[in-house]
């Protein structure tokens, strides 16, 4: 089951993560670019800097009658020797000053060489700062990937075509879609969780779409606690040919292994040999069938077996009803009849998984007309494109109870959606 599916979603998933990579690898090619640039510019701040540290200034003097001697003006040197202070943080050396060279490391002897020795350590952290700062910015590029709105633009096509071909009806593939590209769009992923992630993700709206029926067993238990010990009634429907019979005798067999008893009702008093064949599988599982004859009231049918299994306390009656086209307007309102009379606690569709979209449009009207409150989709175990169930379940907002496995009896299991996002690979 869903191999097609499973595949596809394998391949495109994988696919977006090798594109992402490309995208990584061009990132890389940049960043080592810029990396370069910024080492050259760091050089050239370093030098042009050093330059700034010293500047040379014209040491101001004044003549001197008592020397009869132009000595350095010691006022003007303070006031400049403030000023360069102030820019540099450092008091301009006395020895330069005196010497009438250069002011600006320390205005105490000895005091030049303290002076440069922390310059040097400032410029080594700043600069290791720096580069730093670009193995950081380096190591979350080359760790992480960001899917833009653009770049999934090509994806969604892609995935929305994948889905449709694997019978995921029009509107739900589009939501699929449109939840995917809010949910990876724009956040980073590790580059080694790509896939993972976005199959984490298909798997939680898919969880999202499918509705988890309610529990069959407890609810029939419940309703035989009550005083009148009334028989839980289901009614199933379909199209012609979907397994409906064989599908009852399925869900009999499988409500006795749990301790609850059944009878059948043929209601399918229209296909000829259809009361035999369901008469066969009672017999072969042991379940009571009541039956009319032919051409007699479905409604009848579906009556006298609710009045048996109260006289018996039987615990669940089962009605068949003959299949019809969902086009077939007449016949789908005779179902209202059966409906009105036997007032059903569930109203089962059955259709099979393998007819796609058709099972879509079937499950609506019999929806529409009957009011539905399950599906049980057949053959799902030659289904190998799985999306009718999404279809199903989303177009109507209606569980899936069951599925049908195969041919024997026992072949029928309770849907369980985290069993279904499981064999889908996510």
């Amino acid at each position: 089951m869903f191999k097609f599916l499973k595949e596809k979603i394998d391949s495109w998933t994988k696919k977006v993560k090798e594109k992402a990579e490309e995208k990584e690898k061009e990132e890389i090619k940049e960043t080592k670019k810029k990396e370069k640039e910024q080492k050259k510019q760091i050089k050239a701040e370093k030098k042009e800097g050093k330059k700034q540290k010293t500047k040379e200034i014209e040491v101001p003097t004044k003549f001197n009658a008592g020397t009869q001697k132009i000595e350095p003006d010691l006022e003007k040197l303070q006031k400049i020797a403030k000023e360069i202070n102030e820019e540099v943080h450092f008091e301009p050396s006395l020895d330069d000053q005196l010497r009438g060279k250069t002011i600006g490391k320390g205005l105490e002897l000895g005091e030049e060489k303290k002076a440069q020795k922390v310059i040097k350590i400032q410029e080594e952290a700043t600069e290791e700062e720096k580069k730093k700062s670009i193995f950081q910015r380096f190591g979350e590029k080359i760790s992480k990937i960001t899917i833009s709105e653009k770049e999934f633009k090509d994806y969604e096509e892609e995935l929305e075509m994948i889905l449709l071909e694997n019978n995921v009806a029009l509107e739900v593939a589009e939501k699929i879609v449109k939840k995917l590209k809010e949910d990876i769009v724009g956040k980073a992923f590790l580059k080694k969780e790509i896939e993972f992630e976005i199959k984490t993700s298909l798997g939680d709206i898919i969880r999202e779409i499918l509705i988890s029926p309610s529990d069959l067993i407890e609810e029939i238990k419940e309703k035989n606690l009550e005083d009148s010990r009334p028989p839980y009634v289901i009614l199933f429907c379909g199209i012609n040919g979907s397994g409906k019979t064989t599908t009852i005798a399925k869900i009999a067999e499988h409500l006795k292994s749990k301790k609850i008893s059944c009878v059948i009702a043929a209601g399918d008093t229209f296909r000829a040999a259809s009361i035999e064949q369901i008469k066969t599988h009672g017999e072969k599982i042991g379940v009571k069938v009541i039956t009319h004859d032919y051409g007699a009231d479905p409604a009848s049918v579906g009556f006298d077996a609710i009045q048996y299994a109260k006289k018996n306390s039987i615990n669940c009656v089962l009605i068949d009803t003959a299949g019809r086209m969902h086009t077939q307007t007449n016949l789908l309102r005779e179902m209202q009849k059966i409906v009105k009379v036997c007032k059903p606690d569930k109203k089962f569709f059955v259709g099979e998984s393998i007819t796609g979209n058709d099972a879509v449009e079937q499950v609506k009207s019999f929806d529409e007309t009957v009011g539905i409150d399950g599906i049980v989709l057949t053959k799902a175990d030659i289904d190998e494109k799985g999306g009718t169930a999404l279809s199903v379940g989303y177009v109507t907002k209606k569980p899936i109870f069951y599925l049908g496995t195969g041919q024997e009896y026992d072949k029928i299991e309770p849907f369980n959606k985290e069993k279904f996002i499981e064999k889908l690979g996510l």
